[in-house]
């Protein structure tokens, strides 16, 4: 691959150091790499339906999904769900402290408990020894519109102290029981209120993060503000495992999460188009070109890159740190670079076609090369 950030030390994010736990087979914390997980919207009760988009998020990359669990009959369907599943599934549990107990006994591989609605000790105490006993992790899930209604007595309205007050007494709970195997998210609408929140809780306890700008919006605005907040938290090392929060596709969720992580060279997954604004000077009409080759590309897991550049002022200086580059040129043709090097000239009218085809066995190199390295790897243990 042409990555050569590690020659770059520019580059570098020094992750905040935390202690390791497991949800399911999936590591967070740690030396693991940071996760990405979205939260189904069917109806859980409805095993098929909710079932059928765990597919779909699992197909788009998700590590972890997470399923509510409202009633009797969610916690009654999670049975057939979670042995349908691939990935661990985190059970999310408000108000009614059975249903995590119902869900650590029907598979569930995480607990998400928020504070505030969880009931008194004696039944988190409860949820707590239903998660030991089921090999259950759990996330002490706070937000800023659900504190406890002493803590927003004590300070008048939610603000960062508060919400890491109720994520440590929460904490020390499950502390006090001999349980460790918890990460901690501290969440709220507004970006500036959630990193206030997640860097003082960063300071003040070492277990793993679960980042997210909570109800960040719809597709376009909730990208944003998630990619501020998240993005910023990130880049100063904060955080082990994220959900982007949309009111959209939850497919949606975890391309803009594994975006966010590869705008920072945290995670690669799938091709990484570098691509031009377009402008007067192009050769071949950049926007729709990408917008085509976005979708062709779709079924690309291997970390690799392209760039599709529109002519020749940036497009060879982009193509030199790229697996597959085209620069668009004159007359009707541009110019193919592999590995950083000039190729051949490409017509306009076989671009699309020819540049699917050179990415998807650049993919295949690329795995075949780490699959070798994986084997040798194995051997020389």
């Amino acid at each position: 691959m042409s990555d050569h950030s590690h020659i770059r030390p520019w580059r570098h994010i020094e992750r905040r150091k935390s202690r390791q736990i497991m949800v399911g087979s999936v590591a967070v914390g740690g030396d693991a790499p940071i996760s990405v997980q979205s939260m189904t919207n069917t109806l859980t009760s409805d095993a098929n339906a909710t079932i059928g988009q765990i597919r779909e998020l699992e197909e788009a990359g998700a590590d972890i999904v997470r399923v509510s669990c409202p009633d009797e009959d969610s916690t009654a369907a999670f049975k057939t769900i979670a042995r349908a599943a691939k990935v661990p599934l985190v059970a999310d549990i408000h108000f009614h402290y059975r249903r995590g107990i119902e869900a650590a006994e029907a598979g569930a591989a995480c607990l998400r408990i928020n504070p505030g609605n969880i009931g008194n000790a004696a039944r988190v105490k409860e949820v707590i020894q239903a998660a030991k006993d089921h090999g259950c992790s759990m996330r002490i899930g706070v937000n800023a519109g659900s504190l406890e209604k002493e803590l927003l007595e004590k300070y008048g309205e939610p603000c960062p102290d508060a919400m890491v007050e109720s994520a440590l007494n929460h904490a020390r709970i499950l502390q006090d029981h001999d349980f460790h195997e918890f990460k901690i998210s501290v969440k709220a609408s507004d970006p500036f209120l959630t990193v206030a929140a997640y860097q003082q809780l960063a300071e003040a306890i070492d277990c793993p993060l679960h980042l997210g700008v909570t109800e960040a919006g719809p597709l376009r605005t909730g990208t944003i503000k998630s990619s501020i907040g998240m993005g910023s938290m990130l880049w100063a090392g904060i955080g082990d495992t994220i959900r982007v929060s949309l009111a959209a596709d939850p497919v949606e969720e975890i391309k803009v999460g594994f975006d966010i992580l590869k705008s920072l060279g945290l995670r690669h997954r799938g091709v990484n188009i570098i691509a031009c604004p377009s402008c007067a000077r192009q050769g071949f009409n950049v926007i729709e070109t990408v917008g085509v080759l976005e979708e062709k590309l779709a079924h690309i897991s291997t970390a690799m890159s392209l760039s599709i550049i529109g002519c020749v002022v940036n497009g060879p200086g982009e193509a030199l740190y790229t697996d597959v580059g085209f620069t668009g040129g004159g007359k009707g043709s541009g110019m193919v670079y592999l590995n950083g090097k000039i190729a051949h000239k490409l017509d306009n009218a076989k671009m699309v076609d020819e540049i699917v085809e050179l990415v998807e066995a650049k993919a295949a190199e690329l795995d075949a090369a780490r699959a070798a390295q994986d084997a040798a790897r194995v051997a020389a243990e």
